[in-house]
Order: structure tokens, then C-alpha cells, then sequence
């Protein structure tokens, strides 16, 4: 596997980790992107580098990455160190291009402003987000669904009106004032086609007995600013078929680049 591509004009940190994934399929991503030297570090690492001195270094950040979460049945979710959360927003307020995808949800969930930042959490156990109670939240594997582009933006530029994926959905809040829709699924978002999130930490998965959940948002991607900072978030890219997709692939690269330019940039400083 190439992780570096030292011609590249561009570069890109990807940081990565969570639930497991193929290292392998996954960096075939990143290695098509031609424009771009790229470096995958997985956390705990991968912390350690997100400060505002990373941005003289890259030109955008993917997070694929879950720290935070304690996967242990019943414990509580760790939050992040007062001198990292210091770190993370002056690196967002120097401007850094970030592109959320998929799990990266629902990393750091006892840290309000991390949610602010993404635009939604995915919950793995019961939880209060803007002072509003939520159960678990849902996923569902291998969803064969139809995605739409919702706006015609650099980072949907290039696909088609609509496109088919097979991929991993989740059913969790999202902040739909704070975004701006660039894609929207036709599967519904109702907890009878989800599986509870905390049951399957809990060693049952693919079960939603007793578990109830509000329906819940359409959006698959979407675009927002914090502080200086172009955000896209992506869900989809649960495993190499996602991975492999040709439309996931250009959706992925055009948002590196859009988060990476000048005029991403100039749009996060000047949004209100």
C-alpha cells in the first residue's frame, strides 16, 4: 500500500481509526488522487498532530477516526484533554479543510462543540445533545440505496442527478438549520429498518427490540463552516464495496479539493 506520494503538490493528512476497517481497500481512496501526497496516522497519534501548526504543513484533513468512544459495555465516553479541545478550534480557526466521512460522527461524544463542528452526532449509548434527551442511535449495513444531489457545488460537481451505493446508513440527529444539504437518500430513516447502536455494543447485533428512535434526517452529506474552517461531512464509506464505488471515489476527492482551495476558504471566513 502507497501511503505517501511525495510529487504531489497538495498534501493531505488522513487520520483514521475506530471500528475496523481495511486499510488496504480503504487507501485505494486516497491513492487515485493524483493532486495530493496523503499520510494516513491512526489515533491515538493522530491527535497529537491536530493543531493549528499542522496547517502550514497540510492543505486539508479526512477524518475517518472514532476516539472517544469506550466501547465497554457501560461505560461512559471519554472526552478529550482541555489542551487538545484548545488545539482542535485554533487549528479550525486558522482555516483548516476538513472532510468528516462516515463514523467520524461520532467521535468525541462527551464534547458538545465537537458535534457543533461535524453538524450531528451518532450516539453508540443514550445521550443529550443541545439539551434535548436521545436513545442510541441506529445503523443498518449493506443498505442498497438511491442518493441524490441535492445542490450543484464543487463537491457534487461531476456526479449524476442520482446515483446507487450499497453502504452503511445511521439513523442520529443532524443539524439541518446548520448545514447546507449537498445529498439525500431515498431509504427511510425510521428506526424499524435501524438496529440499536447500544445493543449491539451490549455483544446483539442486528437487534432493535425495546429500542425506539425519533425518524431521522435524509441527509448523507452536506456542507458548513466553524470558525475559519470549510467542514464537509460524507456518510457513506463503511467498507471496500463503498470504497470501490466510482461516484463515492470522485464525491470524496472533489471534497478534498473544494475543502483544500482558496475558494472554500474564502467562503468559511466570510460566511456569517
Amino acid at each position: 500500500m502507497s501511503i505517501i506520494n511525495y510529487s504531489a503538490a497538495n498534501r493531505l493528512l488522513v487520520a483514521a481509526r475506530g471500528h475496523p476497517y481495511e486499510r488496504d481497500a480503504f487507501a485505494t481512496l486516497f491513492e487515485s488522487l493524483e493532486d495530493f501526497a496523503w499520510s494516513l496516522v491512526e489515533q491515538p497519534l493522530a491527535a497529537d498532530l491536530l493543531t493549528p501548526a499542522l496547517c502550514e504543513r497540510v492543505n486539508a484533513c479526512v477524518f475517518y477516526d472514532m476516539p472517544g468512544v469506550d466501547f465497554t459495555h457501560g461505560a461512559a465516553p471519554v472526552p478529550p484533554e482541555p489542551a487538545f479541545q484548545e488545539a482542535f478550534l485554533a487549528m479550525l480557526e486558522a482555516g483548516m479543510g476538513c472532510v468528516f466521512m462516515h463514523h467520524s460522527i461520532a467521535a468525541w461524544p462527551a464534547w458538545p462543540r465537537y458535534a457543533e463542528i461535524v453538524g450531528g452526532r451518532f450516539h453508540y449509548r443514550p445521550a443529550t445533545l443541545r439539551g434535548q434527551d436521545w436513545p442510541d442511535s441506529g445503523y443498518r449495513h449493506k443498505v442498497d440505496h438511491e442518493i441524490s444531489v441535492l445542490l450543484e457545488h464543487p463537491v457534487t460537481e461531476g456526479l449524476p442527478e442520482r446515483f446507487r451505493m450499497t453502504d452503511e446508513l445511521y439513523l442520529c440527529p443532524v443539524f439541518e438549520d446548520d448545514v447546507i444539504p449537498l445529498l439525500g437518500s431515498d431509504y427511510p430513516f425510521k428506526d424499524e429498518n435501524f438496529y440499536s447502536a447500544s445493543l449491539a455494543v451490549a455483544g446483539e447485533m442486528y437487534s432493535r427490540e425495546g429500542w425506539r428512535h425519533p425518524a431521522g434526517s435524509h441527509l448523507v452529506g452536506w456542507v458548513k463552516r466553524f470558525g475559519n474552517s470549510p467542514i464537509v461531512y460524507i456518510q457513506g464509506g463503511d467498507d471496500p464495496e463503498a470504497y470501490a464505488n466510482p461516484q463515492f471515489q470522485r464525491l470524496v476527492h472533489n471534497a478534498v479539493r473544494w475543502v483544500a482551495g482558496p475558494e472554500a476558504h474564502a467562503w468559511a471566513r466570510e460566511a456569517p
